[in-house]
């Protein structure tokens, strides 16, 4: 199992299997809407193709949140709910804030490095680390990285958390730009997948 700090929350889907390498999805994927969706699938069909672990690695609260930019579009457990419907291996929920925040740019990558990636998903504004000093041209150097392609809404509009938010904000729901079950999901009566949590210890190098 992965041994993060700082009350990482691990969620396990399916039977545990040896972290040999993996195909990692990074976002804050507040919404979890259709784009988040399609990018989330790469990651998981990718791992398949390859036979590694999908592992989804996201954040709680978004950083958007902790920054003061916006509202949260939904729960960690309806966030986490809606991810695992897509059939990863394993999701990792970092605790953002402040200090996680200052974290550099080459603290991030050798994060990621302790779950051996052997591609990476991201959008195509993606950046990381203190002052967001890290692009996708950096995480580049490191590892194989595959942007997600832009997902239109049926008006032609790219799909985007802050198009969800203004949607919400007019009092509209904005079910069409999250897909099936845009409403809170709960574990339906029948289902035989589980989430299990696990919180881990602080450890050196996370605050």
């Amino acid at each position: 199992m992965l041994e993060f700090g700082g009350a990482v929350t691990e969620v396990s889907l399916g039977a545990p299997a040896p972290m040999a390498g993996s195909v990692l999805a990074i976002g804050a994927f507040d919404g979890v809407h259709l784009g988040h969706q399609r990018l989330i699938q790469a990651a998981v069909a990718d791992g398949w193709r390859l036979g590694l672990q999908s592992v989804i690695w996201t954040f709680d609260p978004p950083p958007k949140v902790v920054f003061g930019r916006a509202a949260p579009l939904c729960g960690l457990e309806e966030k986490l709910t809606r991810i695992a419907r897509l059939g990863p291996d394993l999701i990792v929920v970092i605790p953002f804030g402040p200090s996680y925040a200052a974290r550099t740019a080459a603290q991030f990558i050798a994060d990621l490095t302790r779950i051996s990636p052997r591609h990476i998903h991201v959008g195509a504004d993606f950046r990381f680390g203190a002052r967001q000093s890290g692009d996708v041209a950096l995480l580049a150097e490191h590892f194989p990285v595959t942007l997600a392609a832009p997902v239109c809404c049926a008006a032609g509009e790219t799909i985007s958390s802050t198009r969800l938010r203004d949607l919400r904000t007019r009092g509209e729901c904005g079910s069409a730009l999250m897909g099936p079950e845009a409403a809170l999901i709960c574990a339906p009566s029948g289902a035989h997948m589980t989430l299990n949590l696990h919180h881990r210890e602080a450890m050196d190098g996370w605050n």
